[in-house]
């Protein structure tokens, strides 16, 4: 299978999409590293959302902003969020202004609470969908796992949560290993999910802070 990397001022080698920052940095940092605590998932489900038809670039340069606007991605604050808060959301030009994304992920912060309450977490929810065994990257844009998190997310009252966004988020929170095989980052990647071990242990990798 071909390399998919790109060699940048550094001279290491990195997937395609990382030859610029952002990306360089949140690639380097983030991208594949297992993300566990409830709020990390949740601002992951939300940011994927918002990305849905748009670049990711997009999404990095507001991040700072959309966690300004969605109280940090605190689950149960975001599900207190009431028609004013659509409306001041409507008005920020920091964020995305779609009604639709934005109604969203306010209607899914209520679904996680209610998903918690029954799971215990969403870590552990979302976790019990990372497929077993080697992943061959670049290889697919949704999988048979994704498939089944977005039908029972929906089911459960989500939204914005088709397969290939779910894909996305499993690639973005550590479910599954998509850096090219040359990719410099691929074995820390590796190394981080053996240290880990299982999603909550305290030697799992939180999300870095992109600036």
């Amino acid at each position: 299978m071909a390399d998919d990397t790109i060699t940048i001022g550094d001279g290491r080698p990195r997937c395609l999409w990382a030859a610029r920052e952002p990306e360089t940095t949140y690639h380097d940092t983030e991208w594949g590293f297992p993300v566990v605590g409830d709020d990390a998932l949740f601002e992951r489900v939300c940011l994927e959302g918002f990305q849905s038809g748009l670049s990711w670039r997009t999404i990095l340069m507001k991040r700072e902003n959309f966690r300004a606007a969605f109280a940090g991605f605190d689950i149960e604050r975001v599900a207190r969020f009431s028609d004013a808060d659509v409306a001041r959301l409507l008005g920020d030009a920091g964020i995305i202004r779609h009604r639709g994304k934005i109604e969203a992920s306010i209607n899914n912060a209520g679904r996680a609470v209610e998903l918690i309450e029954e799971h215990g977490s969403l870590e552990s929810y979302f976790w019990g969908y990372a497929p077993a065994g080697e992943h061959v990257p670049g290889s697919m844009t949704t999988s048979p796992e994704s498939v089944a998190l977005s039908k029972d997310l929906k089911k459960r009252g989500w939204r914005f949560v088709g397969p290939t966004t779910m894909f996305a988020l499993m690639q973005a929170t550590g479910m599954v290993n998509d850096h090219a095989y040359g990719c410099v980052i691929r074995e820390k990647v590796d190394t981080a999910h053996r240290g880990a071990q299982q999603p909550g242990s305290q030697a799992a990798v939180s999300p870095a802070r992109c600036p």
